[in-house]
């Protein structure tokens, strides 16, 4: 069997999990460069039997599924993968593999969601930058106590920012197309309809899956309702947010400043006019790229890939679960 572990730019994956067994009967190719869809992607990867996703670093559409002739399983990170087609890889018999989502790795996301606030609020990127150049003190910040942090999405990492803003002295309110304000309640927010989220809150926080409901919900139209003052953060997925629409406001300084780790289209260009802007800070979709995922995430894909070759595959992913739900 041919085994190709992909996208691992931080060569963590023979480091991070014991492929031995596997390696002993199986010929195992990682690859630490970004492969281009479909057409890279389905020449060099014909060969391989099996495929180890990270995230959703790589897309698997059916277009490049139905030119990977001797593909039999796909390993993926993670409970879900919205960027590949489930449905075609079961039309074909490939079996699908997730790994399970467990602490303190699932807490990674929303940790730099806190982080990208504070970088922001405080300007923390440039002065510590400045620091190296030999300035000091160029720029007065704000505080986050008695303020409003605004959740766009109270799921499984939304929740996780109440415990946070609360111990700031913070407001936190929130909305989604499913939350109630029973739900809403029992995880310390307050619901609050959509306009109103964007007219209320100092920061606003995205943790929205992506869907035909999320993608560009956040819009110009919602971008005009934040105050002047208002921080935007991004770590669920890009096209959650209009890019365009974003980049208008930052350069118009119709708000504060925004943090954003997930983009359009990633890795982020090198020549993108978000790197040009002094207002918003900017990490390369680190959410969920600590060392204790990797460790879990590998194992579990070599238990997934090992039970497959066994014959009693583990841990499937079927079409419904990958399309379950839009909101976490």
């Amino acid at each position: 069997m041919k085994i190709a572990v992909l996208d691992d730019y931080l060569h963590l994956s023979q480091q991070s999990a014991d492929w031995s067994q596997l390696a002993s009967t199986c010929e195992i190719t990682v690859f630490d460069r970004r492969l281009a869809v479909p057409d890279e992607a389905a020449e060099v990867l014909k060969p391989f039997n099996i495929i180890s996703l990270v995230r959703e670093r790589m897309p698997v559409p059916r277009t490049l599924i139905e030119r990977l002739p001797n593909l039999k399983m796909i390993g993926v990170t993670g409970m879900y993968n919205r960027t590949l087609d489930v449905a075609a890889a079961k039309e074909r018999g490939i079996v699908v593999s997730h790994t399970e989502l467990r602490a303190p790795y699932n807490k990674a996301t929303y940790e730099l969601a806190w982080g990208l606030i504070f970088s922001v609020a405080r300007h923390i990127p440039y002065e510590a930058n400045e620091m190296r150049q030999g300035g000091w003190q160029h720029t007065a910040g704000i505080t986050m106590a008695g303020r409003t942090l605004g959740l766009l999405g109270l799921g499984r990492q939304g929740r996780n920012m109440v415990p946070v803003a609360k111990a700031l002295g913070m407001e936190v309110i929130a909305w989604s197309q499913n939350l109630t304000a029973e739900t809403a309640a029992e995880f310390g927010a307050r619901r609050v309809e959509k306009d109103e989220l964007f007219k209320l809150s100092d920061v606003l926080s995205v943790h929205l899956v992506l869907g035909d409901r999320s993608r560009g919900l956040v819009d110009a139209r919602e971008l005009a309702l934040m105050k002047p003052s208002a921080i935007l953060i991004n770590t669920a997925r890009g096209p959650i947010v209009n890019e365009a629409a974003l980049v208008d406001a930052l350069r118009e300084r119709r708000i504060y400043g925004a943090g954003l780790d997930v983009y359009d289209h990633e890795p982020l260009p090198d020549d993108h006019v978000l790197r040009t802007l002094p207002n918003v800070v900017l990490t390369p979709h680190l959410g969920y790229a600590v060392q204790e995922f990797f460790q879990k995430a590998y194992g579990d894909t070599v238990e997934n890939i090992t039970a497959f070759l066994s014959g009693k595959p583990i841990r499937i992913l079927t079409p419904e679960r990958n399309d379950s739900s839009l909101v976490r």
